[in-house]
């Protein structure tokens, strides 16, 4: 598996197009940072919404694999109560091959060296995969509220004790 994760890019917009069908209308996409009102189905639409995320206070990265699209994760550089530090979403042919997993540890990399001393994530409660994705990076479980389950993640500071999940030798 020769994974990526690369800054989002015009260059990306057909293989993004079929990642992005492949969710299907109505559907979330966890990751992207796409909101209801942005325009993706024409190339003026899609550089429009690329240019906004690339300008947001955040950092978005898609997850790219041989050239395809395989989803998308963002890092919130401030706390959003309600949707954590971080966000994901993996397409659905690509799921339950460790690529959440591999693109979590990638940006916990990302977002130790911005300096962020720990992270929270958030997940529904019904979603055992994701859950398990955050689990296995670290996440401690500081409760469930209502539907959502919410994850710290400690990010030690280079020489620390303490090892990301790709970082751990059983890993």
């Amino acid at each position: 598996m020769a994974l990526a994760l690369v800054e989002p890019s015009t260059d990306l917009y057909d293989a993004w197009r079929e990642a992005h069908g492949e969710w299907g209308p109505g559907l979330h996409e966890d990751g992207f940072g796409l909101e209801a009102s942005d325009e993706v189905d024409t190339a003026e639409g899609f550089a429009a919404w690329v240019a906004r995320v690339r300008a947001g206070e955040g950092t978005s990265r898609w997850i790219v694999e041989d050239g395809r699209v395989l989803g998308g994760i963002g890092l919130r550089h401030e706390l959003n109560e309600r949707t954590g530090h971080i966000g994901y979403g993996v397409r659905p042919s690509a799921r339950g091959r460790g690529v959440a997993s591999w693109a979590l540890g990638a940006i916990l990399r990302e977002a130790r060296a911005l300096g962020m001393g720990r992270v929270l994530l958030v997940c529904l409660d019904d979603n055992p995969g994701s859950a398990r994705t955050i689990e296995r990076n670290g996440g401690v479980l500081e409760e469930i509220r209502g539907p959502v389950r919410r994850y710290w993640i400690e990010l030690p500071a280079a020489g620390e004790t303490g090892l990301l999940a790709e970082e751990r030798a059983d890993g």
